[in-house]
Parts: C-alpha cells; structure tokens; sequence
C-alpha cells in the first residue's frame, strides 16, 4: 500500500449555521460587530425538491476565516430556538449552548474593549469566566446561538497533550468498563480514578492513601503550593505532574487556593486515587479507598 503524505489542516475557514432572522442576522453581525459581510450565496435549493430555496451569509471574522449563515426562504423558526436570544445561559441546556463560536482577541485589554463595545449596542455580556488556559465573555446573537470572545492565558506545551492523551484513555477505558456492566458513564470521579493507574504504570506503583495527581501547568499550581506546606501531604515531583500524597483525609479551600469556579471544578483532572466525599463550590475533602 502506498504511504499517503502527510496533511495538515490550515485553521479554519468557516463556521456555519442557519438562521430565521435575516434582517437582524446582518444587523448583529455587520453593524453591531463591525464584521464585513463578504460574501452571499443564493440558490434554487440544492437540487432535491424537498430543499428550500436559500442565501448563504459570509461575515469576515479575522484572519482569513468567516461566520456563515443560511437562510432557508420560507421555512420557520423551530418551536425550540423561540425566545432563546433572550435567555441567560442555562446549565440545563447545555447540548444548545455548547455549540457556539469563539472568536480569540489580543489581551485582556482588547477582551474589555470587545465588552464596552456590546454593552454601549444594548447587547447583555456576560462576566469574565476562566476556564484554565483562556478568560473570555459571551453574548447571544439574534438566534440565541452563543459568541464568544476569548484570550489566551498561556499557551499549550508538552505537558498538556500528555496530560490530554491519558484524559482520553482513562475516559475510553471507564465508558468500556461502564458498558460491560450495562450502564453508561456518567461521573467524571470514575474518569479521574482510572487515571492513577496510568500514571503509575509510567512512573511506579506509589504508596496507599489519597493521591492527587496535578499537571504542572500554571492554573492548578496553587493545590500543590498550599499542599507542601501541610505537614500531612507530601509532595512528589514527577515528570509533567506533582503527586501529591496523604495517608489520611485531605481538604481543600477554593477561596484558600484563589480560584475560579470554573478551574476548581476541573481541580482533579489529573487523576484521584482516593474517594471524592464532598465537591462543593468552596470545598473539597478526599479520603482513602478502603482496601
């Protein structure tokens, strides 16, 4: 067989979506963004008798990429998109709002700039929300779809792929496991105890306890700094992580550690040998697996 070349994608071209609300489509994005609409399509349909007749929308979004939009003539809005652009983000919905743009800006201090700018359009702009390696706001165009706007923190190395192929692994292994047993996974905790073995299996079995295993990257630095200062944790340098160890029950502050909601809820990714007892919004307390 002959060995294909490698390949290697450009970024990205266009992000698509439809729309039922041509006018105040372009209104957002033309006149309230400042994007130039730079190109329209218009088509019979695409053939089939049962394909609405339609534009396809292009505004420039930086970079050599553009945000598209079709719009069916004719067609109506679905019943479950009615009153979305008003609503606030809703946890409960969260297939709908994952599916969103994210637009990268130069700093924090084009990020506040890009927050006025929607404000002084009448546009509700949500808080600054960190997630790990970036900080960014949202807003909701006219057909309740989610833009984001968003800076990078750091940038991604090493010890962030590595970290990423035993996420997956641990995640592919417990959803097997889940499906043997006939039940679907559902709990990140079975995700972040299938990682320890993973990491052990590299670096050596480690002692019984409560491990914590932390990637070193800046976000989660603060749990290991205020772990070395404990007397009942030990800190094990490793490479790409720290493991931090205890032979009884560990808790941890979130106000104590300076974090933001959302790093703190994704606090363990690096894997717990342990039984998560308690993961509130300010606290968390991991005791020893029973052998």
């Amino acid at each position: 067989m002959t060995a294909l070349p490698p390949l290697t994608l450009r970024g990205v071209d266009h992000t698509a979506r439809p729309t039922w609300k041509l006018r105040e489509t372009i209104e957002f994005y033309r006149d309230k963004l400042g994007l130039p609409l730079v190109h329209v399509i218009s088509a019979r349909g695409w053939g089939p008798a049962t394909h609405p007749d339609f534009l396809h929308l292009f505004f420039d979004s930086g970079n050599g990429s553009s945000i598209a939009f079709f719009y069916y003539l004719g067609s109506e809005e679905p019943a479950a998109l009615a009153g979305k652009a008003d609503q606030p983000p809703r946890p409960d919905d969260h297939v709908f709002d994952a599916t969103h743009t994210a637009w990268l800006v130069d700093g924090a201090r084009e990020l506040q700039a890009w927050k006025q700018r929607l404000e002084a359009q009448g546009l509700s702009v949500s808080t600054e929300t960190t997630h790990e390696v970036i900080e960014s706001i949202y807003v909701r165009d006219p057909n309740g779809y989610f833009i984001e706007f968003t800076r990078k923190l750091r940038p991604l190395g090493r010890t962030d792929a590595m970290d990423a192929a035993l996420t997956l692994q641990a995640a592919l292994d417990a959803e097997e496991a889940a499906a043997k047993a006939g039940r679907r996974l559902t709990s990140i905790d079975e995700i972040w105890a299938r990682k320890p073995a993973l990491l052990d299996a590299r670096h050596g079995a480690a002692a019984a306890g409560v491990r914590i295993y932390v990637p070193r990257v800046e976000e989660f630095s603060a749990i290991v700094r205020d772990a070395a200062g404990r007397a009942e944790c030990q800190v094990v340098a490793m490479e790409g992580y720290d493991r931090i160890d205890a032979s009884g029950p560990v808790e941890f502050r979130r106000k104590v550690l300076g974090l933001k909601p959302a790093v703190w809820y994704g606090l363990f990714t690096g894997g717990v040998h342990g039984r998560i007892e308690v993961l509130d919004r300010d606290r968390v307390l991991i005791v020893p697996v029973a052998a």
